[in-house]
């Protein structure tokens, strides 16, 4: 019987544990899972015979070389910052990885190691990043038979609230790690269009959206990921004019969620004073200049030049960023404080549904020397006890870890999802599930 080592119990992580178990009889398989909270490993176990739950802790080092020792293969979803600890692990005694989180500097230090032992630590199999890394080298390895040569390429991907269940002005609910969405987009974002290299501050990065829209979804916005030229190489596209990867938001969010960064209200680097007594009006208010006759609702609107009455303000006061309530957090930065907020408010019902939209355009030149363009869209809504973000993250490294077992993928070394004997078969079993990408071709 093999062993699966699964480390981490998270939002994602049941339906990956799910796939496992589901497939353990057949493969002959047995799946450990172990997470800080014993109830979480046990509910995502679920009684099942070819499953065991245990309490995990990443920081004894005893304890995760003993279990890593004993294994087939690891998996760890672990924030991604721990993962370099079981990679080392896997390493010392020749065990495969996999993981859904982007590739650091640590785990790829090991790559040639990873290739000497005869071992993938197999990397970026979850959404995003994952099935877009495989959806776009499917597309790209089409237009390439054709003879056709790519100059354009942008992608967005968004973890949105799905319409139906979508009523409140923000057009938004937590799906996902609510730290991560206020600390999106930190830094400076990198791309090229036409040619020519693009920087946006993060104090800006709110103010430069695209418009886009996707299928019969309607339109959505789009602001860049930190960095989208860093795949260039990995996508074969080293000569590409235009790259640009980013997330999507409904129309309307990024105009508002611009006014908390203006404001610094996303800094994480320092503690607002007495901030357990203060309440989020004064909070606000201390952002903005003194003045002991304006209210903060003019103050803030003369402050952005936007009129009192306009639907970011209207966005705020929903919120409950004007309210004389305590925020009753000690010690507290105001990124913190603005989270508790929109935990308080982007509040995903058990009842609501969540939706992926994931969206690339490639511009391209035909060997008859004709520009055009490929969309290449797909939307997934979650449910019922499943989110699509879970769907999406889940599966496909569940796939990959059972195309390890199965001897199906060969490649060692630390390695993404570019590769046909990844991506194909993991795409393919992607679209039984509804995960079918639609494309639809026009000129440029």
């Amino acid at each position: 019987m093999k062993k699966i080592l699964v480390l981490g119990a998270g939002l994602s992580t049941h339906v990956l544990i799910k796939y496992l178990l589901d497939n353990s009889e057949e493969n002959d398989w047995f799946v450990t899972v172990g997470d800080l909270s014993l109830e979480i490993a046990k509910k995502s176990i679920n009684n099942h015979n070819r499953g065991e739950a245990i309490k995990f802790d990443i920081f004894d080092e005893n304890q995760a070389e003993k279990l890593i020792k004993e294994t087939d293969m690891v998996v760890s979803m672990l924030p991604a910052r721990f993962h370099h600890i079981p990679a080392e692990f896997c390493i010392k005694f020749g065990k495969n990885l996999v993981t859904a989180s982007y590739v650091s500097e640590q785990l790829q230090a090991l790559d040639a190691q990873a290739k000497e032992k005869g071992l993938i630590f197999l990397n970026e199999v979850g959404l995003d990043p994952g099935i877009d890394h495989m959806s776009t080298m499917k597309v790209l390895k089409k237009l390439k038979a054709q003879g056709a040569t790519v100059t354009g390429f942008r992608s967005f991907t968004g973890g949105l609230v799905a319409p139906k269940y979508d009523n409140n002005p923000w057009h938004y609910k937590f799906t996902w790690n609510p730290r991560n969405v206020v600390m999106a987009g930190q830094g400076t974002a990198q791309f090229i269009v036409n040619g020519k290299y693009k920087y946006i501050p993060y104090h800006k990065l709110f103010e430069r959206v695209d418009r886009i829209n996707v299928l019969n979804y309607g339109e959505f916005e789009g602001y860049a990921n930190r960095d989208s030229l860093k795949y260039r190489s990995a996508y074969g596209l080293d000569n590409v004019q235009t790259m640009i990867r980013g997330t999507l938001r409904r129309t309307g969010y990024a105009k508002t969620w611009n006014i908390f960064v203006q404001l610094g209200m996303t800094d994480d680097t320092y503690f607002v004073e007495n901030s357990e007594k203060m309440t989020y009006r004064e909070f606000i208010n201390s952002y903005l200049k003194y003045d002991p006759v304006k209210s903060v609702e003019n103050k803030l609107a003369e402050y952005l030049n936007i009129p009192p009455d306009s639907y970011c303000i209207y966005r705020l006061r929903w919120l409950g960023i004007f309210d004389d309530r305590p925020i009753g957090l000690k010690k507290a930065t105001p990124a913190q404080i603005l989270q508790q907020l929109l935990e308080e408010k982007w509040v995903f019902e058990k009842e609501d549904r969540d939706m992926i939209v994931m969206q690339h355009v490639f511009e391209y030149t035909t060997k008859e020397n004709k520009k055009k363009k490929m969309t290449s869209s797909f939307v997934i809504e979650g449910e019922e006890d499943t989110s699509a973000m879970a769907i999406t993250v889940g599966t496909p490294a569940a796939i990959a870890v059972k195309l390890i077992m199965q001897g199906k993928i060969k490649v060692t070394g630390v390695k993404i999802p570019t590769l046909p004997e990844i991506y194909e078969p993991i795409l393919d079993e992607l679209e039984t599930i509804g995960v079918r990408f639609i494309e639809e071709e026009s000129d440029n």
